[in-house]
């Protein structure tokens, strides 16, 4: 399935960019499942490695780790780079979900 294909499958995609050698993103990686686990049937969550899915990541300009992206039918309706608290990570994507 192409990153195209994967963004428009469900109607909320929130897509991870991240890095094995990414201390923020192994920092992170406890909040996203859990995200993934509480939005489960409303949100679909896509992780993709920079390093491996570079073409991806060059598309959307991916220049820093993790860089989270959020698409509604379709439509990217919010992007954030850097680490964030769990908490604010899930306020930003119900801003947009509801």
């Amino acid at each position: 399935m192409t990153y195209d294909q994967m963004i428009r499958e469900d109607e909320n995609v929130l897509v991870e960019f991240y890095a094995t050698w990414c201390g923020h993103c192994k920092a992170m990686a406890p909040a996203v499942g859990q995200i993934g686990e509480m939005l489960e049937g409303r949100v679909k969550v896509v992780q993709l490695d920079v390093d491996t899915n570079a073409e991806a990541a060059d598309a959307e300009e991916v220049n820093g780790t993790p860089t989270f992206i959020l698409y509604k039918n379709g439509k990217k309706v919010w992007r954030q780079s850097g680490e964030m608290a769990a908490d604010e990570l899930l306020n930003k994507i119900m801003t947009h979900i509801r």
